[in-house]
């Protein structure tokens, strides 16, 4: 999904955001300090595979997946990383590392990590290494319906 579809949808769900352009910039706490927004409100998207099934991950910039505890939150047999090759075209126009964390746009479960739902705002990718969109939490849970996993990981 481009950025220009992703505000597109955005404007069409009556949501007010900003959007933010920075310099290229690949992980994600690279992407917060460009973006000059805090690492906590920052938020990366991990692709993952639960039972063998693409889902999305979406945790603070500063933490890391624990497999161990996203296995017990999700109840799963199995979690793993998913491999670049197997997502890559799940995202059209979208460069590899900077999808959207709107997995419900691309017919993906998605999960949020409990500490984004406590800070008002959430910021992200908009899809491409020079652009972040932040919102307000509240509507992004709206739009996606994520699951909430209590994962409490520290980096």
């Amino acid at each position: 999904m481009p950025v220009q579809m992703l505000k597109e949808f955005l404007d069409r769900e009556q949501v007010k955001y900003v959007t933010i352009n920075h310099s290229p910039a690949y992980t994600a706490q690279e992407v917060a300090a460009a973006a000059h927004v805090s690492g906590r409100e920052m938020a990366k998207t991990v692709m993952v595979r639960i039972d063998g099934e693409m889902a999305m991950v979406v945790l603070p910039a500063s933490m890391k997946v624990h497999f161990g505890r996203l296995l017990d939150a999700t109840g799963a047999d199995q979690v793993e990383l998913a491999h670049e090759a197997d997502f890559r075209d799940l995202f059209p126009g979208c460069e590899l590392g900077a999808m959207p964390p709107f997995g419900n746009l691309f017919g993906l479960r998605t999960f949020v990590a409990e500490e984004l739902t406590e800070d008002e705002e959430i910021a992200f990718n908009a899809g491409s290494a020079t652009e972040v969109i932040k919102l307000a939490y509240k509507d992004y849970a709206r739009l996606v319906r994520p699951g909430v996993l209590p994962l409490r990981v520290t980096v």
